[in-house]
C-alpha cells in the first residue's frame, strides 16, 4: 500500500531524477496537473491554434514550487539535513515549510517585509516553519540565504539549488505525454527564471530520448517594473502587482536565457494593467482562477496576439495549427487581497423572492 500512496513526480519520472535506493522520497503527490484547453483563448488566437493552459495552481501547496521542493527536500533528507532554509516571495516557502514539515526537518523561511500575499504567508507558518521579514527585497534575501549556507550546516533550497530545476523539469514530461508530442510554443512567467529554465530541460529531456519530435519555442513574460532579463540589467527596486515574479536579479537568469536563445523563442514584458486584465478574462472566461503572477502567460499570449505592435513574438510567427501552452503558476487564492480589490460590491438585500429578482434582473 506504500507505493500506491506515494506517486509523486519521483515515483513516476524516477529514471529522469538524480535519485537512488538511497533517497528517502518526501512527497506530497504533487504534478499530474490539469493540461485544459481554453476553447475560448484559441478562438481568440485563431488560424486552428489549440491553446491549452497548465494549471500548476492544482499541485499540493498550491504552486508549481511543489515539484521542485519534493526533489530538494528529499535530496537533503538523503544528506542527513535537519533544516532547511530559502528565501521567498510567499510559494517557495510555502512549499518549503510543507514539505520540510513532512520531512521532519526545521524550515526556516526569509522574506521581504511587508510584500508576502497573506495567503503564501498564512502557509509558511501553518506548515510550522520559522518565518523571518528582512527590510530588503528578494534578492537580498536571496543574498543572506546563500551567505548562510556558506557557514551553517543548513540546506539551502531555493532554485539555486540544481534538485529543485530537476523536479520542475516534469511538467514538460507529462505534456508531451498528455498531448501525445511538444506544443510548438510554450509560454510561462518569468520570476527567479527557474521554471523557464526547467521546462526547457524537460522538452530537451524527452526529446533526446525519442519521447516527442520536436521541442517547443520558449516564450518568457516579465511585468514591465520587475523585468532584468529584458532590460539586460539589474533591477535594483522591482515593483509589480504579480508579487511572485517580483524579483530584480534571477537566480537562473542565464540559464533561462540559454533556454530562450536554444529554443528561438523570446523574452518580453506585460504590464501590471495587463496582468490583471488577463487574470480577470482568465477567470470569467475559462472558469480557471490564478494568482496575478500566473496570468503573466495569459497577458503575454494576449499581447502576442493584439493589435498593439512591438510585441517580442508576434502572432504572426504562430504556424497555423500549433498547439500552445501557457502555464499558470499559482492558485488565485494565494492572493486574495489582490483579487478582492478587482471584485464588485456584494448587494445587500431582505431575504424575499421579489426583491433578489430584482437585484439580478
Amino acid at each position: 500500500m506504500k507505493n500506491f500512496h506515494d506517486r509523486g513526480i519521483i515515483a513516476r519520472y524516477r529514471q529522469y531524477l538524480p535519485v537512488t535506493d538511497a533517497t528517502p522520497v518526501v512527497s506530497l503527490n504533487e504534478g499530474s496537473t490539469p493540461l485544459i484547453y481554453s476553447p475560448r483563448l484559441s478562438e481568440r488566437v485563431g488560424r486552428g491554434c489549440e491553446i491549452y493552459i497548465k494549471y500548476e495552481g492544482l499541485n499540493p501547496t498550491g504552486s508549481f514550487k511543489d515539484r521542485g521542493m519534493t526533489m530538494a527536500i528529499s535530496k537533503a533528507a538523503e544528506e542527513g539535513a535537519k533544516a532547511v532554509i530559502c528565501a521567498s516571495t510567499g510559494n517557495t516557502s510555502a512549499a518549503a515549510a510543507a514539505y520540510a514539515a513532512r520531512a521532519g526537518v526545521k524550515c526556516i523561511v526569509l522574506l521581504p517585509a511587508g510584500k508576502i500575499a497573506m495567503g503564501k504567508l498564512v502557509q509558511a507558518f501553518m506548515y510550522g516553519a520559522k518565518v523571518v521579514a528582512i527590510d530588503g527585497n528578494f534578492d537580498d534575501a536571496l543574498r543572506l540565504v546563500r551567505e548562510i549556507g556558506e557557514t551553517e550546516p543548513i540546506s539551502i533550497v531555493n532554485s539555486i539549488n540544481p534538485y529543485r530545476i530537476d523536479g520542475q523539469k516534469t511538467a514538460s514530461f507529462e505534456i508531451i505525454e498528455e498531448l501525445g508530442d511538444a506544443p510548438e510554443i510554450h509560454i510561462l512567467p518569468v520570476g527567479n527564471a527557474g521554471n523557464i529554465t526547467a521546462y526547457w530541460r524537460g522538452y530537451v529531456e524527452f526529446h533526446a530520448g525519442n519521447k516527442s519530435t520536436k521541442t517547443p519555442k520558449m516564450l518568457g513574460f516579465q511585468a514591465a517594473g520587475s523585468a532584468p532579463i529584458f532590460h539586460n540589467r539589474i533591477i535594483d527596486n522591482p515593483e509589480t502587482v504579480a508579487s511572485a515574479i517580483r524579483i530584480g536579479n534571477p537566480a537562473s537568469w542565464q540559464l533561462a536565457s540559454n533556454a530562450i536563445r536554444e529554443s528561438q523563442g523570446a523574452i518580453d514584458i506585460v504590464t501590471d494593467i495587463e496582468i490583471l486584465e488577463a487574470q480577470r478574462w482568465l477567470a470569467n472566461h475559462e472558469g480557471i482562477f490564478v494568482e496575478p503572477a500566473s496570468a503573466a502567460s495569459i497577458a503575454g499570449l494576449l499581447k502576442c496576439v493584439g493589435e498593439k505592435t512591438g510585441a517580442a513574438f508576434p502572432a504572426a510567427r504562430f504556424a497555423d495549427g500549433s498547439k500552445i501552452v501557457c502555464t499558470v503558476t499559482g492558485h488565485g487564492l494565494k492572493d486574495p487581497d489582490v483579487a478582492r480589490e478587482q471584485c464588485g460590491a456584494i448587494i445587500p438585500a431582505k431575504a424575499e423572492k421579489d426583491e433578489i429578482l430584482r437585484h439580478i434582473a
